[in-house]
């Protein structure tokens, strides 16, 4: 694995983290515009860079953001949790 694809993850992770902090937050304060937008931002930021990540390196899900050329791509390694980071 390579230096950007490990860089890759880390900001997948990083961002999934955010957007779980902002839903969480706003459950309990769902009129705050600011939160709101960067809950927005960072959503659209994520589902980018896991678009990005998948037509580079594969899918990080079974189901994921993008199609599988053939052969079916999934279950070429590393899978992402044998993933060491």
């Amino acid at each position: 694995m390579d230096h950007i694809q490990m860089q890759m993850l880390r900001d997948i992770q990083k961002l999934e983290f955010t957007a779980i902090e902002l839903t969480l937050y706003l459950d309990t304060h769902p009129d705050e515009q600011a939160p709101l937008n960067d809950y927005n931002k960072t959503a659209e930021k994520l589902d980018s860079l896991k678009m990005l990540y998948e037509k580079t390196y594969g899918p990080l899900m079974a189901y994921g953001f993008s199609s599988s050329p053939c052969p079916w791509r999934w279950i070429e390694g590393p899978w992402p949790w044998e993933i060491t980071l």
